[in-house]
C-alpha cells in the first residue's frame, strides 16, 4: 500500500474522531420528555406528558391501571414514536424506531416477563444474544468458563451472590430474576434502566429484594425509571415522582418535600379516598 493511502487513511480517521458526539455536560438529565403526547387514532393514550431523569437517581412514574404507564414505558423504549413533543436523551433529541435503537443509546428496559428462558442457566439467560466466544466469532466457540467467571462478577458487583450459575434460572424466586435481569442490563452499559412494575408479582420480602437491587444499580451512576402504581415502594427508593392519570401528568414531587400520604392522597384523588375510607367505615361499623 502506498504511502499516500496510508495517509489518506490516518485522515480519515483523524476525521471520524474529531466527529464523535461530545459528553454531556455536568447537570444534563439523563432522559427528557418535553410536552410529549401519543394518539392512537382518535384516542389519545397520553397527553402534554413531560419529566426528566437525572444520572444516579431513581424517578418513578405512579399510576393505576389505564394511567397510561404501558404507552409511556414504548416510547421510552422505542417500541412507539411519539405523535407530538420532543424527546432528549444526555440533551439532545431523538427519534427511536426500535428497541434497539434505544438500547444504542443506552436506554434498557425489563419488562414483566424479564425476556428470560426459565429452563436455561443463569449464565446463559445472563449473556443471552452477547455471549464471549473464543477464536474468531463466526467460527469460534462459546467461552464457555469465560461467561460463567463474569457472569458470577457482575452479579457479585450489584451484592448478588449466587451458588451456582449453572442452574436453571427458573429455580430463582422472582425477586432473584428481577435482580439478576437488573444487573444484566448494568453489565451491558445502560445508561437508564426502565422497570415495568417490578415489584407488582412479588411478596413482601422479595419486593424487598428488588427494591434494594434498584438502590444498587443506582449507587453506580444508572439513572432508574421505577414504573410502579405501588406508592409505598415508590417512596422507599424514589428521588423524584410523577403521577399519571388517564394518560396526564397530574403531579410531580421531590424526595424531602413529599410524604407516603401525600403520593397515596395524590393518586387516590384525595376526596375520593375519604369518601370510600367514610363508606367502607360505616359498612364495619
Amino acid at each position: 500500500m502506498s504511502e499516500e493511502r496510508n495517509e489518506e487513511i490516518e485522515a480519515a480517521v483523524e476525521a471520524a474522531a474529531g466527529t464523535e458526539a461530545a459528553p454531556p455536560a455536568a447537570g444534563t438529565p439523563a432522559l427528557e420528555l418535553d410536552d410529549v403526547g401519543k394518539r392512537f387514532g382518535s384516542v389519545v393514550a397520553l397527553r402534554d406528558i413531560s419529566l426528566h431523569v437525572d444520572p444516579g437517581t431513581v424517578t418513578c412514574v405512579l399510576g393505576d391501571n389505564g394511567a397510561g404507564k404501558s404507552t409511556l414505558i414504548k416510547i421510552l423504549s422505542g417500541v412507539h414514536k411519539p405523535t407530538s413533543g420532543e424527546f432528549r436523551v444526555d440533551g439532545l433529541a431523538v427519534e427511536f424506531s426500535s428497541p434497539r435503537d434505544a438500547l444504542a443509546r443506552g436506554i434498557a428496559t425489563v419488562f414483566q416477563d424479564l425476556a428470560t428462558v426459565p429452563l436455561m442457566s443463569i449464565w446463559r439467560n445472563f449473556f443471552l444474544g452477547n455471549e464471549p466466544v473464543s477464536g474468531f466469532r463466526p467460527l469460534g466457540l462459546m467461552a464457555v468458563k469465560e461467561a460463567q467467571r463474569m457472569t458470577k462478577s457482575a452479579l457479585l458487583e450489584m451484592g448478588i451472590d449466587l451458588r451456582d450459575t449453572n442452574q436453571a434460572i427458573g429455580t430463582l424466586s422472582g425477586g432473584e430474576r428481577q435482580a439478576v435481569a437488573i444487573a444484566r442490563a448494568v453489565h451491558f452499559g445502560a445508561k437508564v434502566l426502565i422497570l415495568d412494575e417490578p415489584t407488582s408479582a412479588l411478596g413482601v420480602r422479595q419486593s424487598g429484594i428488588v427494591l434494594k437491587y434498584i438502590l444498587a444499580a443506582r449507587e453506580q451512576g444508572v439513572a432508574v425509571v421505577f414504573i410502579t402504581h405501588n406508592p409505598h415502594h415508590a417512596f422507599m427508593v424514589g428521588d423524584r415522582f410523577y403521577l399519571l392519570n388517564r394518560g396526564r401528568m397530574i403531579a410531580s414531587f421531590v424526595r424531602g418535600k413529599v410524604e407516603l400520604e401525600d403520593l397515596i392522597q395524590a393518586m387516590a384523588g384525595g376526596a375520593e379516598l375519604e369518601s370510600l375510607a367514610h363508606e367502607i367505615s360505616s359498612i364495619r361499623a
